[in-house]
């Protein structure tokens, strides 16, 4: 990224964890820029370089983000109209906001009045510093954010012990799947499973749910190097290494298991952060990936867990048939299936745009195993 800087030449490498593009045009700001010129400036397209107070910094986004919220999101014809629309409000949010930018230093020191350590933060995020680097100070702030969660940690009733995830590692603060893992009657047969998957592990709440069931051996998986190291670490905060064991980047182990269990993102649709790949996931790659691939790797008997909520369901962007239909190509039939209504407080806010459809959750546990006698598929719930 290049800029001048009191009629000098200077450039920096452009970062940025969602790969947003290097903005084309870059000015310095300060403390002296109105919150209206900056407003016009990042809707423009121009990256507004921050050399002003760091405090003052936070009080312009705020600004902006007041700016933006004024305009109400349009609603569509249908459901599924209005969550595009919502979607593509929230991207444009997004793009505005990461206009504002910061510079750090190849040590990752933040040189602005009143801008406090941040070495450790962003040796978490970024890695080992080595040249300086210009981010959105919303994606610094976020750092921020999930150093605080991570050093605090989200209590797991389940559990009855706390989750440290990291940045861009999705966090288990919806309790309700993680109740239906813990709660879910364990395929029969002697004392239970031995063994079992976890598919796309994320900070390992599942993994140590299982193993805290009894499992005498967990394989957890992921593809992000991220949640591989976030799931180690609380793997080994909750001192379950001998039980559980985690790898990638593939999404299944080598072998089979007695039980597979996979939480997917739950919305087939593109993620605009890091940490929305925990929730959306284009065309539902790997919702169909753990479908197509559980039969080979079930152990004679084995169950299969698929946790998903029915959200997508009711945006439009996918058919009760179009899950059923897949795990029936899939070789695979329904044993039972264990819902639960969502707690969190986006269910019951009646100014979310998608309120009606948030409000009609439905997360469920489905058990499947390969087919074999045609049994009913379960009725919807009531």
């Amino acid at each position: 990224m290049h800029w001048t800087d009191t009629d000098t030449d200077r450039s920096a490498p452009w970062h940025s964890e969602s790969g947003a593009p290097m903005p084309r045009r870059v000015i310095v700001a300060d403390d002296t820029m109105r919150a209206d010129t900056a407003y016009r400036l990042a809707c423009e397209g121009t990256a507004l370089l921050w050399q002003g107070d760091f405090q003052q910094a936070r009080q312009l986004l705020q600004a902006l983000r007041r700016r933006i919220d004024r305009v109400t999101p349009p609603r569509g014809g249908s459901v599924a109209e209005t969550f595009h629309l919502y979607r593509r409000a929230r991207g444009h949010r997004a793009r505005v906001l990461g206009k504002l930018v910061v510079e750090l230093s190849a040590d990752h020191t933040l040189e602005l009045r009143r801008a406090p350590d941040l070495r450790q933060v962003c040796a978490e995020t970024y890695g080992a510093p080595g040249q300086p680097m210009v981010v959105a100070l919303t994606e610094l702030l976020g750092a921020i954010g999930a150093q605080q969660w991570r050093a605090k940690g989200v209590d797991v009733p389940a559990l009855g012990a706390r989750i440290h995830p990291h940045y861009g590692v999705f966090s288990p603060v919806r309790g309700e799947y993680v109740d239906l893992v813990a709660q879910a009657p364990l395929p029969a047969g002697g004392e239970g499973p031995r063994t079992a998957f976890d598919l796309g592990t994320g900070t390992g709440v599942l993994a140590a749910v299982l193993a805290r069931r009894g499992i005498e051996h967990v394989v957890a998986t992921d593809i992000n190097p991220r949640a591989l190291a976030c799931a180690r670490d609380n793997i080994d905060r909750l001192d379950l290494t001998d039980r559980i064991e985690v790898t990638g980047p593939d999404l299944f182990p080598a072998g089979r298991a007695e039980l597979i269990v996979c939480n997917p993102p739950w919305l087939p649709a593109r993620p605009t952060a890091a940490v929305e790949q925990g929730v959306y996931d284009p065309d539902g790659a790997m919702l169909h990936a753990f479908l197509t691939g559980l039969a080979a790797h079930l152990t004679p008997g084995g169950e299969g867990w698929l946790i998903l909520s029915d959200l997508a369901e009711h945006l439009e962007l996918r058919t009760r048939e179009n899950l059923t239909d897949a795990i029936a190509s899939a070789g695979l039939r329904v044993l039972d299936r264990l819902d639960t209504r969502p707690h969190h407080s986006r269910a019951t806010d009646p100014t979310d745009p998608l309120h009606t459809a948030r409000g009609a959750e439905i997360t469920s546990l489905w058990r499947l195993a390969e087919s074999g006698k045609t049994s009913p598929l379960p009725r919807p719930a009531t």
